[in-house]
């Protein structure tokens, strides 16, 4: 949802949620009063000042939403102003910027403002309006954590104000939070919410990491670069240049992005101060409206909100950025909605009935579902979960106790044929009846030998070898022997 829906929408008023530990002001070690980087010492200022960072801008100034509720504050159209100065005077007027950050003025710099005072200007109109709306909510939070207010300016390069603005690295909101960042501030991601898009939240979270990033530097163009590129690509840029922790002097081996960041976060401060010095008039809203915030502990729809309330959804969508799909999961933890003042009295009348409204725009999410059945009697369809412990141990014992059973007949049946193929065979088979009733065993005795056996017997040891198969003439006492 675009900014400028949020700009018609609301003017924020109201402090920050979720306060944090009060921070005493401190006061910063200010930089050399540099106001000129020579360019021999900005090598390779091959950075294209009117891509990157500044391509996606320009598309905004056509919206609906602007060229409906915003409209040109003339002030600036009514004075004559020079326009083609040398860099002396803009060296001047950096120097006049009543900033702890250094401003220091080269040709890169250069580049930058005359993108931002050229074919951008229109763009700088736009962010001129929109700054009465974000810039008390930077400024706070920045206060808040001790630290310099032309930080406020940061978010101009970042998203150009946009809050729903999303990088194709997955960076997301007013200060371009990536993931992992953004959740070690604090900040709520997953597919309902996404904090980062949240103006206030987003922008105390951006303060504390510039706070951390500047004490891990003492140096704010350093802190700035980190902010951007990381501190693991600030190191190595430090260690390629020798070990020297200046911006200035690193800056050829930093990324082609983080090259081009603090020279745009200088024209930023140059432009959003000295604009009507270069014929570019403000923009302004036509019709604000005063806001503030409900919470809510159940889930609930922005299109339940709208539809019963009768208010605009894309407005009050503008107004919650944070909430990707339209849901604000109340059941998960307690949601803050953004509406307009009489809306929230209207909501709170209303009660239940807001959530009990079907939207057609309302996402549909079952709480609870009943798988289907069908006729077949296999395990899967019988939901062997929904059985009891002691209908379990019934249906277990009553399956060992068939298995038990199907054994038994099947011993049965095999003992019986067994039985069968005995008969038969001794029917048709009388002559090796007769053999083995013929058969004879007698004891082996201690001190008997086969000669001895055979001898007693009527028989041969060549015979009783073969019938017993005995190799030799080992046998022992005890033992049957078969003499016929």
């Amino acid at each position: 949802m675009s900014l400028f829906k949020y700009l018609i929408a609301c003017i924020v008023t109201v402090p920050f949620l979720g306060h944090t530990d009060s921070v005493q002001a401190r006061t910063f070690p200010t930089n050399p009063p540099t106001t000129l980087v020579a360019a021999e010492q900005v090598p390779n200022p091959e950075v294209n000042p009117t891509e990157g960072m500044l391509q996606n801008i320009d598309a905004q100034l056509n919206t609906w939403y602007v060229k409906k509720y915003m409209v040109i504050d003339s002030t600036c159209l009514t004075r004559v102003a020079d326009v083609n100065v040398g860099p002396e005077v803009y060296k001047d007027r950096l120097r006049r910027l009543p900033t702890t950050i250094e401003m220091p003025y080269n040709d890169v710099v250069q580049e930058y403002i005359d993108a931002y005072t050229g074919r951008l200007s229109r763009s700088v109109s736009f962010m001129l309006g929109a700054q009465n709306f974000y810039i008390p909510i930077f400024e706070e939070a920045l206060e808040a954590e001790g630290l310099p207010l032309e930080l406020k300016y940061l978010p101009v390069i970042e998203s150009a104000l946009e809050p729903t603005a999303t990088s194709r690295v997955g960076a997301a909101g007013l200060w371009q939070f990536m993931i992992p960042t953004a959740r070690r501030f604090d900040l709520t991601i997953n597919s309902l919410v996404d904090e980062r898009r949240d103006p206030i939240k987003s922008s105390w979270a951006a303060a504390r990491y510039l706070k951390e990033l500047f004490n891990k530097y003492n140096d704010w163009t350093l802190a700035i670069a980190a902010y951007n590129c990381g501190p693991t690509n600030i190191a190595k840029a430090i260690k390629r240049a020798g070990g020297v922790a200046d911006y200035w002097t690193i800056y050829p081996y930093l990324p082609r992005e983080t090259r081009g960041y603090v020279p745009a976060f200088i024209a930023a401060n140059y432009v959003m101060n000295y604009y009507c010095d270069h014929n570019i008039p403000a923009m302004k809203t036509r019709v604000p409206i005063e806001t503030d915030t409900v919470v809510v502990t159940r889930n609930i729809n922005l299109a339940q909100i709208a539809g019963a309330c009768k208010i605009d959804l894309e407005a009050l969508t503008a107004m919650n950025p944070q909430y990707r799909t339209g849901t604000v999961p109340g059941y998960s933890a307690p949601c803050a909605i953004r509406m307009p003042l009489p809306t929230i009295d209207l909501f709170l009348q209303l009660g239940d009935s807001v959530y009990n409204y079907a939207a057609p725009d309302q996402f549909q999410r079952r709480d609870e579902v009943t798988p289907a059945t069908t006729s077949s009697s296999n395990a899967w369809s019988e939901s062997p979960a929904r059985e009891t412990r002691a209908e379990r141990r019934a249906r277990l014992r009553q399956e060992e106790a068939e298995r038990e059973a199907q054994e038994v007949e099947q011993r049965a049946t095999s003992k019986k044929s067994k039985k069968d193929k005995k008969s038969k065979s001794e029917k048709s088979g009388k002559k090796k009846k007769n053999k083995k009733e013929r058969t004879k065993e007698v004891s082996i005795k201690s001190g008997d030998t086969l000669s001895e056996i055979a001898e007693r017997n009527g028989t041969t040891v060549a015979k009783l070898r073969k019938i017993n198969k005995i190799k030799g003439n080992s046998i022992r006492a005890g033992k049957k022997i078969r003499v016929k």
